[in-house]
């Protein structure tokens, strides 16, 4: 009797913490300021490419997986996915966009916005794919942001 004694004070301690729970996400807010928090540009700093070939086939696959649909294939904004859920989402093509600078758009897609881009800093991409879609955006959609890519280039996405 002894020794069933410990096992059923356990199963009794365990059965009281089992209680019910509802599942409660974090608050996007605290999401968005706890990414920001973690930013910082030195991030970036010991990140290494064998060359822009690399860099844009890999960005150009995690565009494809994660912006896509908001952002379009061309990166021109207000798809049908955005409308549907009411988002306002800027085009990366946009001549004077204020983001199409490669410390501003990594932190973007780092820390994410409150109006519903996702926070990607939070272990959904490690800062060199977080590069990766940045430098996509800059070099390949945004060809005249840096002066890197060749007037009329086509992006490395497939066209629908």
């Amino acid at each position: 009797m002894r020794r069933a004694l410990p096992g059923l004070l356990l199963a009794a301690v365990s059965a009281a913490g089992c209680g019910h729970h509802e599942f409660e996400p974090p608050d996007r807010e605290a999401k968005i300021e706890a990414a920001a928090a973690s930013f910082t540009p030195a991030l970036f700093d010991t990140i290494a490419w064998h060359g822009e070939d690399e860099r844009g086939v890999l960005g150009n696959q995690l565009f494809l997986e994660h912006c896509r649909a908001c952002h379009g294939s061309l990166g021109e904004g207000g798809t049908d996915y955005a409308l549907a859920r009411g988002l306002e989402v800027p085009s990366l093509t946009e001549p004077g966009w204020a983001g199409a600078h490669p410390d501003s758009l990594r932190r973007a897609i780092y820390v994410g916005h409150p109006a519903g881009m996702p926070v990607f800093g939070d272990r959904k991409l490690a800062p060199r794919e977080v590069d990766a879609v940045a430098g996509y955006i800059l070099d390949v959609l945004r060809p005249d942001v840096l002066g890197q890519g060749a007037p009329g280039s086509e992006p490395l996405v497939p066209r629908p």
